[in-house]
Order: structure tokens, then C-alpha cells, then sequence
């Protein structure tokens, strides 16, 4: 289960802005659509018949599971999370820790720890997705910024605890 999300965040990562809806899950012309109510607090959302949807906080699981074919080229979170992020002189100037999603679909945000020594005086911000760009060589994945060190360590601070 956590390599079929990872492979999903990752997907959505690097798909970024330059996904769009499928034509087929939009209603015809002129059809008529009915308004959603907000189901009763702590329910889950019911996402739009035809819709993709995402990943919905709630007590249970209310919609059927959906499997996808996930191409050879994607990369997954798992390959990204520990990753090392250079700079364009070859600088290691942070290293991605997890990846922000909003609305359970989107991919809006990296988490990069910077600064300090042996995990003393570390920090964390976070990078706009579009800002990272991965190289492929000799079958390893390198994470490129082009930033230096004191930029990101100047960033505003992200409040980052991975147990909650």
C-alpha cells in the first residue's frame, strides 16, 4: 500500500501543473448536474461521480479501490524522500524529507531539511515542486535546485513533525 501511494505522490509531482482532466469524465453540454451538500461532520466527502478525486480524510472508506497502470518512466516518492539536493555547482544544500499534498491529489509542496550537522540544528522549508528538476545518469536520479545554501537556509522555516 505505501509503494502504491508512493508511486501516486510521485507521479503527481512530476506531472505538476501540466495535468488536466480527462475530456470523458466531464459532463456532456448541457447536461444537467446536481449540487453537492457537505456530508455530516467527520463523514467523508463523496467525490463527484466520473472524477478522479484524491486521497479523502474520513472515519471509513466509502468509494470502490481503483488500480492504475503506472508507466516505467515515473518516479516514485520513495526514490525522491532521502534524496540529496544539489545546486548547480554540485553543492549538497539540503536533502528532501517528504512531499506536502493538498486536497489529497496535488503535490503543491517538497519538504527540504537544510543546514546543521548529524540532524543537530537542522531545519525544514518547503520548495515549490516546479523548482526542483531530477537527472537521470547511470541509472541514479540526481534532485537539482538553483539556489546555494544561505537562500535556502534564509527560507521561511516550515514546522515539520513526521509522526503527526
Amino acid at each position: 500500500m505505501k509503494t502504491l501511494l508512493a508511486t501516486t505522490l510521485a507521479a503527481a509531482l512530476l506531472a505538476g501543473p501540466a495535468l488536466a482532466q480527462d475530456k470523458a469524465a466531464q459532463p456532456p453540454a448541457g447536461a444537467q448536474t446536481t449540487p453537492m451538500t457537505p456530508p455530516p461532520a467527520g463523514a467523508a466527502m463523496p467525490a463527484p461521480a466520473g472524477n478522479a478525486g484524491g486521497m479523502t480524510m474520513a472515519d471509513t472508506a466509502t468509494a470502490k479501490i481503483k488500480f492504475v497502470t503506472a508507466k516505467p518512466a515515473e518516479v516514485t516518492s520513495s526514490r525522491l524522500v532521502g534524496k540529496n539536493l544539489y545546486n548547480n555547482k554540485n553543492e549538497t544544500v539540503g536533502e528532501i524529507e517528504d512531499l506536502v499534498i493538498d486536497n489529497g491529489k496535488t503535490v503543491t509542496g517538497v519538504v527540504v531539511s537544510v543546514g546543521g550537522f548529524l540532524g543537530m540544528g537542522e531545519r525544514y522549508v518547503v520548495v515549490d515542486p516546479s523548482s526542483i528538476f531530477l537527472h537521470k545518469a547511470d541509472g541514479k536520479l540526481k534532485a537539482m535546485v538553483d539556489t546555494d545554501k544561505d537562500a535556502l537556509k534564509n527560507a521561511p522555516e516550515f514546522k515539520y513533525n513526521r509522526n503527526t
